[in-house]
């Protein structure tokens, strides 16, 4: 998930329907449903920097969630427990805590008053060998005999503490011994209003080691974002899913200065505006000897980022198509990378008269339509300004094709790790989805 105050967020509340069991502690052959609903929310601060098993008799977590920014995680830590929010991100690896209250106004987890916290020495498997695959590797310090862990994130903001373990639980159910950071101190390049966080942390998911699915014993989820003031549903484990159309992971082993390693990373083959396919070079999706050029799928992104090239043959493109309906704004950007945006008066723009967008991968492909391809930008009056919902990545100063959650509503997604794929369903009614999953419960 990229750290940007472009990117809205994704509430997941997590409402245990079902029991459900965590690898080698509890039985591991039943279901867990969370309902999720869709909410607009007013924060819009810093994320995370993209960090670089079938099991199919472990649990599937079903969850109903909101949209706006990234998938936020009610759920308990420590002993006894205390109730935490933490962002739900795909492309990160460590989880963490806020351990001390920081200047802006945001929620601690207090490590003092649980039992069940251990800090974690320099010579831990966890900091010595674990945490290397990291952007940055833990280090030592000496004084103390602590593990020191920091995460930096693109707009500047960075957070420094100790790796540790504690006890999480949902509902009834705990896991001890989970590895995270406990943040102690933190610094924003924004401002402490903006900066401002309702959430205790972050949920690293993507395929690293110490991955919060991978603790977890988990080798599948998936989800279905719904579109706005609707429900969806996030499903750690299997599940019965609509038929699913799936892309192989690409994987990558070597230390590469702009490759993920551990991101859910698809090959990205072409993209079609409305019956054309657009004249985009094959090369120009490849990704270069540095890494540069990868395609991942970031939940925790709002919008889809291009690299230049593509991006400009797509823009040219959805102009031309949409130009008797929609009137562009040439001196209007929005956030430095979206700069394809229309003047549109008092009235919404006719969405059925907009091309779709076609995102074409090895074996699947991801389509957009409707109001998925415009952003109706706040505070923006009478004469309202939409962008379209494709960025930039050069602009925005990545070096990598993004799938963002906007283009992921009303498709489901599925992670199949242990088989490295990943699954698309489009034009999924998600709100629907989540009532059929919860009724078979």
């Amino acid at each position: 998930m990229f750290s940007s105050s472009i990117h809205h967020q994704i509430i997941l509340c997590l409402l245990i329907i079902s029991p459900i069991a965590f690898s080698r502690i509890f039985p591991t052959n039943q279901t867990l449903i969370f309902p999720l609903t869709t909410q607009n929310i007013n924060n819009t601060s810093s994320t995370t920097l993209l960090q670089q098993r079938h099991l199919s008799s472990y649990p599937s977590i079903k969850i109903a969630f909101t949209h706006d920014v990234t998938l936020t995680v009610s759920l308990t830590a420590g002993s006894p427990p205390q109730h935490i929010k933490m962002v739900l991100d795909t492309g990160s690896e460590l989880s963490w805590l806020y351990c001390k209250q920081s200047s802006a106004p945001t929620p601690i987890f207090d490590h003092a008053k649980s039992s069940s916290y251990v800090t974690l020495p320099c010579s831990s498997p966890a900091c010595t060998t674990q945490t290397q695959d990291l952007p940055s590797p833990a280090t030592c310090y000496k004084l103390a005999n602590l593990c020191h862990v920091a995460v930096s994130y693109v707009d500047g903001s960075s957070l420094d503490g100790n790796l540790a373990q504690e006890t999480f639980g949902i509902g009834s159910l705990t896991r001890p011994a989970m590895v995270f950071g406990c943040m102690d101190s933190s610094s924003s390049a924004t401002s402490e209003e903006e900066d401002a966080e309702t959430t205790t942390g972050l949920m690293g998911m993507n395929r690293g080691r110490l991955s919060f699915i991978n603790q977890m014993g988990l080798s599948k989820f998936s989800y279905c974002i719904s579109g706005s003031n609707s429900t969806g549903v996030l499903v750690l484990g299997d599940a019965s899913l609509p038929p699913l159309k799936y892309s192989p992971l690409v994987t990558k082993t070597d230390r590469l200065p702009y490759w993920d390693r551990f991101a859910y990373t698809v090959r990205f083959e072409g993209i079609q505006v409305g019956s054309k396919l657009l004249p985009i070079p094959s090369s120009d999706f490849v990704p270069d000897h540095t890494g540069a050029g990868q395609t991942i799928l970031d939940s925790g992104t709002q919008f889809t980022f291009l690299l230049d090239p593509v991006y400009n043959v797509l823009k040219t493109e959805f102009t031309e198509q949409t130009k008797s309906v929609l009137t562009v704004d040439p001196s209007y950007v929005f956030q430095t990378a979206m700069d394809l945006c229309f003047q549109v008066g008092s009235t919404k723009p006719d969405f059925s008269k907009l091309p779709t967008v076609s995102l074409m991968f090895t074996g699947a492909e991801l389509t957009v339509s409707g109001e998925k391809l415009l952003y109706q930008v706040p505070g923006s009056g009478s004469e309202q300004k939409y962008c379209f919902t494709f960025g930039n990545s050069d602009l925005a100063g990545f070096e990598m094709f993004i799938i963002g959650n906007v283009h992921q509503q009303n498709v489901w997604m599925e992670y199949d790790i242990a088989n490295e794929q990943v699954g698309f369903a489009n034009d999924v009614r998600c709100d629907q989805a989540s009532q059929l999953l919860g009724s078979r419960l």
